[in-house]
């Protein structure tokens, strides 16, 4: 494993609007000594079947896996998360947005404690989505949207659940936890991405999310947080 090298993977289905993401990608800065790539995996089964794919072609101890229609805007991205990683051993797997519960329906973003900001048009208009601002440097969650997770740790995603293109990144967020390690969101001045998903087609979503309610319901249920 090489602890000086961040890997970006992506699924990719529009080679276009890959290479636009890239771009911003590729200018942001680099600590000093480290090495980035970025892997993409083209005709992927599932995200998460592909993720699986890209986990395993690298070497890279810290990975960011990124939609193709990301956009990636703050400069200092890479030196923040890894600072996070490396300050908070049990921080397993950031994200930008994310809820501190997961309500019953298994919708995260129907939870009441959502945290983070990101610009994003899933109605069809560019606009800034700004949840709970975050104190510290960063907000522990139960969920994190699946545009963007950052990972210290290796864990396989449940390509074996998740068949389609919904749920890969609630699934992941359950297995971090089950693993004892951390899901946060970071505190961001300003939105660290651009999101731009427009209106996303539904297709598989209600039949991975009752896959979703039924694999994890001991995992699912609200808890008195003390954090």
């Amino acid at each position: 494993m090489n602890v000086g090298k961040i890997a970006f993977i992506t699924c990719v289905s529009d080679p276009a609007r890959y290479l636009r993401s890239l771009r911003t990608w590729r200018a942001l800065q680099v600590p000093p000594g480290w090495e980035v790539e970025y892997i993409p995996v083209a005709d992927a089964e599932s995200l998460a079947s592909g993720y699986n794919r890209g986990m395993e072609a690298t070497d890279a101890r810290y990975k960011v896996y990124v939609h193709q229609d990301v956009s990636i805007v703050y400069a200092s991205f890479l030196e923040r998360i890894v600072g996070l990683f490396g300050r908070y051993d049990r921080l397993g797997m950031l994200g930008v947005v994310g809820a501190k519960d997961v309500p019953a329906s298994g919708v995260w973003w129907n939870s009441s404690r959502k945290y983070g900001m990101v610009f994003g048009d899933p109605t069809g208009t560019m606009a800034l989505l700004k949840y709970g601002d975050v104190a510290g440097e960063y907000e522990r969650v139960r969920a994190i949207d699946g545009l963007l997770m950052a990972t210290q740790y290796d864990l396989r995603w449940r390509e074996d659940l998740f068949a389609g293109w919904h749920y890969y990144d609630l699934s992941q967020c359950a297995e971090f936890e089950k693993a004892g390690f951390e899901v946060g969101v970071p505190r961001q001045e300003t939105p660290w991405c651009v999101h731009e998903c427009g209106i996303s087609p539904m297709t598989g979503f209600e039949e991975n999310r009752r896959i979703f309610v039924d694999y994890y319901r001991d995992w699912i249920p609200s808890r008195e947080e003390k954090w």
